[in-house]
């Protein structure tokens, strides 16, 4: 070999190593092991004294069920019904939530991104919800199934997302009464990681479960948890039929649901943070316990949204120290019945991604780390209080969970030794870069955020002054070029399409939802 071929041999292999080290990982992280301690606000006569006035209110107060069915399946079960009002005895309660699996593990339709959830496992799961949308040009402006499109497949690349969720943006392209049928569609093609689906409306969750039964067998779903629905509940006090129907729904199929209060405390909860806990709680447990009414042995999952009324103009609050407060006390609850529960992460009410919107995320995701939660729901892309999804929000919050995903793994010790032996051989007044120890863990040993400018001002200028939103918007738009789908099963798509369009032969077109066809 001649100098110049050796030469050329070692540059290439230094920018051969030097493009592994720089090419972007679309993996999934394996699920998340939270090992950062609980961060518990009550005692444990505290913790008995919430739980004492919940069962006071459901005993006394009732919980209304709006629904025939509800109603008649509670008559069989021994509660107490008085027209629409359900009484529940304490000990009917913990009897019933004693069946919901502690732990269970969701099956994505590629084995590599199936995760455990319930105990100290935990999921990030991307924001859904909203009517409106900051593309790629920052504009606000009513999405499209291709906008939705767009974030299922940056939420298939960001590894620390666990699910594609559902509907992260609403598709106005499609009418309300057959864009259920799209929305799940997107979820299972753009995506091979878990997803939601859509519990709107009694019918659209039976589609949603014949949809999940085409892709991974009616048997499967049987013993296997595949997707999740989400039941909100009318607080104070209320379970719709809407929601109930939606839950039967998914039940029966032994699919998880997460049960979920609507908290706008201070307004539809006492302004108290120990007295709102105390009827969310109550809420909560009653629509846990009709899970077990339903079929014994379903999962299902603690939920909750939470928010704080400002009252100076009534518009919901986040990231306020209530709301941490009130995810402290509830995930203990959750321990307390031994049940997995959901919180919401990177919430706020900024109007574009400033700074506002970042102090308000990053406050509840460091709450909702610390609160042990399970199911992190809204983990990327909320902003202005629900109402628009930011695709640059979007991709930095992602970068966010990778980072608390990284500090809830605690600190790692496999090479303790030899790090602490690099002390002596540095020595005072050396420098450890060049170090044989730095030079293979260097890349791991601390982690190092893509989407933040850690430069000096005399570079950041030099390289254009891009603030955040442009530079992650510029990351998004590399994404999504790069971007590269998981391809479903040829005969299941093409199942999945015809079961599509006969629903959608058979389900009017219409500005409402299905509640009929």
């Amino acid at each position: 070999m001649t100098q110049k071929t050796a030469m050329r041999t070692r540059a290439g292999g230094r920018s051969a190593r030097r493009a592994v080290r720089t090419a972007m990982n679309f993996d999934m992280l394996p699920g998340l092991t939270n090992r950062l301690p609980l961060c518990e606000v009550m005692d444990g006569t505290q913790v008995e004294r919430i739980h004492n006035a919940s069962m006071d209110i459901l005993e006394n107060v009732g919980i209304q069920f709006r629904d025939p069915i509800a109603l008649e399946d509670w008559k069989k079960a021994g509660a107490k019904v008085v027209d629409e009002m359900v009484y529940l005895d304490r000990n009917l309660v913990m009897d019933l939530i004693a069946t919901i699996p502690s732990e269970f593990t969701y099956h994505a339709r590629n084995p590599q991104n199936n995760v455990k959830l319930g105990g100290r496992s935990s999921v990030f799961v991307p924001m859904t919800g909203a009517p409106f949308i900051r593309d790629l040009g920052d504009v606000r402006r009513n999405p499209t199934l291709d906008d939705l499109a767009t974030f299922h497949k940056l939420s298939h690349m960001m590894p620390a997302l666990n699910s594609s969720a559902h509907h992260i943006v609403e598709p106005y392209d499609h009418p309300i009464s057959q864009r259920h049928l799209r929305i799940t569609y997107s979820s299972m093609k753009y995506s091979d990681k878990m997803f939601m689906g859509m519990t709107t409306s009694p019918k659209n969750a039976e589609d949603v479960m014949d949809m999940c039964a085409i892709l991974f067998g009616e048997d499967f779903m049987e013993e296997h948890a595949v997707t999740t629905g989400n039941c909100n509940g009318n607080s104070p006090l209320v379970w719709d039929e809407t929601m109930l129907g939606a839950m039967r729904a998914f039940c029966k199929r032994k699919q998880p649901v997460l049960c979920s209060p609507f908290v706008l405390g201070g307004a539809n909860t006492p302004a108290s943070v120990p007295a709102t806990v105390a009827q969310l709680n109550a809420e909560a447990l009653s629509a846990l316990a009709y899970t077990q009414v339903i079929r014994e042995g379903a999962p299902a999952i603690y939920g909750h949204y939470l928010s704080t009324v400002s009252m100076k103009s009534g518009a919901p609050m986040a990231g306020t120290p209530e709301i941490s407060l009130m995810n402290f006390m509830i995930g203990q609850m959750a321990r307390f019945y031994e049940v997995p529960w959901r919180t919401s992460n990177t919430l706020g009410g900024a109007k574009t991604f400033d700074a506002q919107a970042g102090y308000e995320s990053s406050t509840t995701l460091s709450a909702v780390m610390h609160a042990g939660a399970n199911y992190i729901w809204h983990s990327a892309g909320w902003n202005e209080a629900g109402m628009h999804c930011s695709i640059a929000k979007f991709v930095v919050d992602a970068e966010q969970c990778a980072m608390a995903y990284r500090m809830a793994e605690g600190p790692k010790w496999h090479d303790f030794d030899q790090a602490v032996a690099a002390v002596s051989d540095v020595g005072p007044g050396g420098h450890y870069l060049g170090h044989e120890h730095t030079q293979e863990n260097f890349q791991t040993a601390f982690f190092m955020p893509e989407l933040f400018d850690n430069n000096s001002i005399e570079q950041w200028a030099a390289e254009g002054s891009v603030e955040i939103t442009e530079r992650a918007l510029q990351h998004a738009r590399r994404l999504l070029g790069e971007y590269q789908e998981p391809q479903l099963d040829p005969g299941k798509n093409e199942e999945l399409l015809d079961y599509i369009a006969r629903r959608e032969r058979e389900i009017p077109a219409a500005a409402e939802l299905n509640q009929e066809f």
